[in-house]
C-alpha cells in the first residue's frame, strides 16, 4: 500500500478525532482557570472590604482591582479585544477614582463597586465571545463541507459520446441570416453526389440540391485552379454574409476544403438566369412582359444602391450582367454572383483591376486599373440597353467577318441613339412585347442607360439617382447625344471578336 506523504489532507478519521479531543480538553481546561481566577478575585474583595484596618481593605481591594485589569488584558486574543478592554477598564477607573474622593468615611467602598462591576461584565462578555466564535466555527465547517462535495464521476461511454452530439448539435443549430459551414459529405448528401448539373461557367459550375427540411437549394462548385484562390473564395462568403437585401442572393451556407473545391450553397431561384430568358426565342422572351423587365430594372438599382450607399463599406459588384441577375418563381430579380466584388474604403488608387469584369460591360476605365461606384452604374446602363431590345448590344450582321464592325446595325446603343433622334424608338423595342409597353417609360429607361454609359465616369449618376429618375422622382435631362458618346471603340472590337469566336 502506497506511503501517505506528511502533510497530507487524507489524514485517518481516528487522527482527526484525537485532534478534537485535544482542542476540547485544552478549552475546557482554560475556562475553569479562568472561572476560578474570578470567583478568587471575588473572594479577596469581599473578605479585604471586611477588614477593619483602612490600610488592608484598600490594599486588598487594590490588589483584586489590578488583577481583574490584567485578567481582562492577558485573555484578549487579539488588540480589538484589548482595546475594548482597556477603554471599559479607563472609565471603571474614573468612575472609582471619582467615588473614593467623595466618600468621607467608608473608604474602599468605590474600589469594591468597580472591582465586582469589572468581574460581572467579565463573566459576561467572555462566554458571549465564545459562543459567537462557536457559532462561526459551524457555520464555516457546514459550508467547507458542502463545496468539498464531489460532482458525480461522468461516465466514460458519455464521454466518448460527447464529440458525436456536439457535432449534431452544431449541425441543428444555426443562427438565423448567417451562412452556416458544410462538411464535404453534406454537400455531396444534399446534391446526390454532384447528379444534377444546372449550370457552368468559368471555373465554377451549379447542381440542384435538397436540404434536410426540403428546401431546394444551389450548390455552386469552384474549382481548386490557382485561378480562383482562396482569398477569393472567402470574399464572396464575407460579402454576401454582410448583405441583406431582397433583390440580392442570400447565402445559405459554405464548405471550403483544404487544398480542394469550395462550394457555396445559396438558395435556388427556378427561373435561372436573365439571359436565359432575354436572348432565347420569341416564345420564352414573351414571358418577360414590359411591366417585369421595368420592374427588373428598378429592382437591380435599388440593390446596386444598397451595395454602394447604404453598407458599412462600399460594396462593389463589377460584374453586372443578365447572366449575374437570377429571376425567381415571379420573376423578381436577385444580384448573384459576388466571386470578384470587393468591399473597398475610400482609397481606390491601389486596387488592381486588371482580370475583372466582362467585355461587353466593363466599364472602359477598368482597363487603365481604375474604377468606383461608378464602374457599376456603367455595366448597369449596359444591361438596360439589352431589356429593351431583347438582344445583345453586340450582334453580328455579316456573320464571323473580319471587317471594321458597323455600329448602326450592331452595336445596340449606336441603335437605339439613331432611332431616339428620330422619333422611332419603339421600332427597336423587343417586339415579343407587342401589348402594354409605354413608350413614355421606354424613353426613360433608354435616357437612363445613355447617361449611365457616359465614357467620363463623372458624368454618370449614382445608382441613387438612377433609382430616383426610373421612378420619376427627378427628372431625367437629355443625355449627350454624339457619335463618340461611347468612346470604347476598343471594347466593342474585343466584344465582336469574341462572338464570332
Amino acid at each position: 500500500m502506497p506511503d501517505v506523504e506528511t502533510g497530507s489532507v487524507a489524514d485517518s478519521p481516528r487522527a482527526r478525532s484525537c485532534c478534537r479531543c485535544a482542542c476540547l480538553r485544552s478549552k475546557i481546561g482554560k475556562t475553569l482557570l479562568r472561572a476560578a481566577i474570578v470567583v478568587t478575585l471575588f473572594v479577596v474583595v469581599s473578605v479585604g472590604y471586611t477588614r477593619q484596618t483602612v490600610g488592608a481593605k484598600l490594599a486588598a481591594e487594590s490588589v483584586a482591582y489590578v488583577a481583574t485589569v490584567f485578567l481582562y488584558f492577558c485573555t484578549s486574543s487579539s488588540w480589538k479585544e484589548k482595546t475594548v478592554s482597556g477603554t471599559f477598564l479607563v472609565v471603571v477607573t474614573v468612575v472609582v477614582v471619582s467615588m473614593e474622593a467623595t466618600t468621607g468615611t467608608d473608604h474602599g467602598l468605590g474600589i469594591l463597586i468597580g472591582t465586582i462591576v469589572a468581574l460581572i461584565v467579565y463573566c459576561v462578555w467572555k462566554p458571549y465571545q465564545a459562543l459567537l466564535s462557536c457559532i462561526e466555527r459551524r457555520l464555516g465547517r457546514t459550508a467547507a463541507t458542502t463545496a468539498a462535495v464531489p460532482l458525480p464521476p461522468v461516465k466514460k461511454k458519455e464521454d466518448a459520446a460527447r464529440p458525436l452530439v456536439q457535432a449534431q448539435l452544431r449541425a441543428a443549430f444555426r443562427i438565423e441570416g448567417l451562412p452556416r459551414e458544410y462538411s464535404y459529405s453534406e454537400i455531396k448528401e444534399m446534391t446526390k453526389d454532384f447528379a444534377s448539373m444546372v449550370g457552368r461557367g468559368g471555373s465554377a459550375a451549379v447542381f440542384r440540391g435538397v436540404l434536410d427540411d426540403g428546401a431546394v437549394v444551389a450548390v455552386k462548385r469552384i474549382g481548386s485552379d490557382k485561378s480562383v484562390g482562396e482569398v477569393e473564395f472567402l470574399t464572396e462568403v464575407t460579402i454576401v454574409a454582410s448583405v441583406h437585401h431582397y433583390a440580392l442572393v442570400g447565402l445559405h451556407g459554405y464548405c471550403l476544403q483544404r487544398g480542394g473545391d469550395r462550394y457555396l450553397v445559396y438558395p435556388f431561384f427556378e427561373n435561372g438566369s436573365l439571359d436565359s430568358w432575354l436572348f432565347a426565342d420569341e416564345e420564352r422572351r414573351s414571358h418577360l412582359a414590359w411591366a417585369t423587365r421595368r420592374r427588373i430594372a428598378i429592382d437591380v438599382a435599388r440593390a446596386l444602391a444598397y451595395l454602394h450607399h447604404e453598407c458599412r463599406q462600399q460594396i462593389l459588384h463589377l460584374d453586372i450582367k443578365p447572366a449575374n441577375i437570377l429571376l425567381d418563381g415571379d420573376f423578381r430579380p436577385h444580384v448573384s454572383d459576388f466571386g470578384i466584388s470587393m468591399s473597398i474604403g475610400r482609397d481606390l488608387t491601389s486596387v488592381d483591376t486588371r482580370g475583372r469584369g466582362t467585355l461587353g460591360y466593363m466599364a472602359p476605365e477598368m482597363l487603365v486599373n481604375a474604377l468606383s461606384a461608378k464602374s457599376d452604374v456603367y455595366s448597369y446602363g449596359m444591361m438596360l440597353f439589352e431589356l429593351v431590345g431583347g438582344r445583345r448590344n453586340f450582334e453580328l450582321a455579316g456573320g464571323a467577318s473580319s471587317a471594321p464592325p458597323d455600329f448602326t446595325k450592331e452595336f445596340l446603343p449606336c441603335v437605339l441613339r439613331d432611332r431616339m433622334v428620330e422619333g422611332r424608338l419603339m421600332e427597336v423595342v423587343d417586339a415579343t412585347m407587342a401589348a402594354g409597353v409605354d413608350e413614355e417609360e421606354v424613353e426613360i429607361v433608354v435616357k437612363v442607360a445613355f447617361w449611365c454609359t457616359q465614357h467620363s465616369r463623372d458624368m454618370r449618376p449614382s445608382m441613387t439617382e438612377v433609382v430616383d429618375m426610373l421612378e420619376g422622382r427627378a427628372p431625367i435631362p437629355p443625355p449627350p447625344v454624339r457619335p463618340e458618346f461611347l468612346g470604347d471603340t476598343f471594347l466593342v472590337s474585343c466584344a465582336r471578336t469574341a462572338l464570332s469566336q
